[in-house]
């Protein structure tokens, strides 16, 4: 069997569906982004299941270009601005971010609008169990992840100049109504029980939130570059999602993965932790608990449902693009056979939290 390691990692030619005119990319770079000398050779990253991701290499550089797909898109997705605007602040904080180049919002240069940044030489992990690591040395991996995720929470949004990234206040809330509404929305995708119980029952059961931080969205494992041969993230990628929020949302989609089969995002749930030199959940709680200033982390039943459900509905969203024809990705058809399954799953975390 084909490992994700070799599924996603790595290039391959431009897909038909995302291919552009490479020469106005060019002659773009050349007005646009500093030091840019050609000429340009264009492949498409494996992974990227939403913006299509592609490798700039000339002569002297190399560089990343995310864009947005081509073909209808849902309202408020594929916001490369977005991402341009949070990766640009983090950086100049030193936080592991690439360095940005550029943002074309003129669709008439590869007909949608994208952005250029760094491309950062490292090694990027689709299983999260780091087989490829020596297992004296995995627990280190999973401290640099909390360690980096912890620093970006303790960013004070305003003091960075990310203070109107988004709204401070009801994050759940607007989350929980974004996403629910986006899986009711996609009836093409089709609808299922467990789903549409948590679109009822999580809005009606929200915790209290605290101060808003940034909050990346999607941050594990292979959303990160670690150094080529230190423990050590450098650049945390794919900021599609981020916004200001509750970063203990934040904080339990990345420490889902223990509440996660094997199959389902390289998931912990039955691996014998001691034996592979990986942390406890409890033991990750504590050591992110710790680096904010945290005693606990409250409400981890109904933090965990909810990730899932917002999980199952942006792979929903993807099974909605590929019967569209329009996924970034050619695994989008696997990707959507998880959605039932991980809404079940998402189902048995919110009875665990009283549904």
């Amino acid at each position: 069997m084909t490992s994700k390691q070799d599924q996603f990692s790595g290039t391959q030619e431009v897909r038909e569906a995302h291919r552009f005119d490479e020469a106005r990319l060019e002659d773009w770079m050349n007005a646009n982004v500093e030091g840019f000398s050609g000429p340009l050779t264009v492949a498409q990253f494996k992974g990227g299941q939403s913006n299509p991701t592609y490798k700039l290499t000339t002569p002297a550089k190399t560089y990343v270009m995310r864009r947005k797909p081509p073909g209808k898109l849902l309202k408020s997705a594929h916001a490369v601005d977005r991402e341009y605007k949070v990766i640009t602040a983090l950086g100049a904080q030193q936080f592991p971010a690439p360095r940005t180049y550029g943002l074309c919002q003129d669709e008439a240069v590869i007909g949608t609008w994208f952005y250029i940044m760094d491309m950062a030489d490292g090694r990027i992990f689709w299983d999260t169990t780091f087989p490829e690591v020596d297992t004296a040395e995995r627990h280190l991996y999973f401290d640099a992840m909390n360690r980096t995720l912890a620093d970006l929470h303790n960013f004070e949004p305003d003091r960075i100049g990310l203070g109107d990234f988004g709204k401070k206040e009801n994050y759940l809330a607007r989350q929980i109504s974004r996403w629910g509404g986006q899986y009711q929305a996609d009836e093409e995708a089709g609808h299922f029980e467990e789903m549409d119980r948590l679109c009822e029952w999580l809005p009606a059961n929200l915790p209290d939130e605290g101060p808003a931080r940034v909050v990346h969205g999607d941050y594990r494992a292979d959303n990160m570059v670690f150094h080529p041969t230190e423990p050590r993230v450098i650049a945390v990628l794919d900021w599609e999602l981020s916004t200001l929020g509750d970063p203990l949302a934040d904080f339990t989609y990345h420490a889902m993965m223990y509440r996660m089969p094997p199959e389902e995002t390289a998931g912990l749930v039955g691996r014998d932790l001691a034996a592979v030199n990986i942390p406890t959940e409890e033991e990750y709680v504590t050591a992110y608990c710790e680096r904010t200033g945290r005693s606990t982390v409250p409400n981890v039943d109904f933090y965990m449902a909810y990730n899932m459900f917002r999980l199952c509905a942006i792979i929903h969203g993807i099974k909605g693009r590929h019967i569209r024809g329009t996924a970034s990705s050619k695994h989008a058809a696997a990707m959507s056979e998880r959605v039932e399954p991980l809404g079940r799953l998402a189902w048995e975390q919110a009875k665990k939290a009283g549904a």
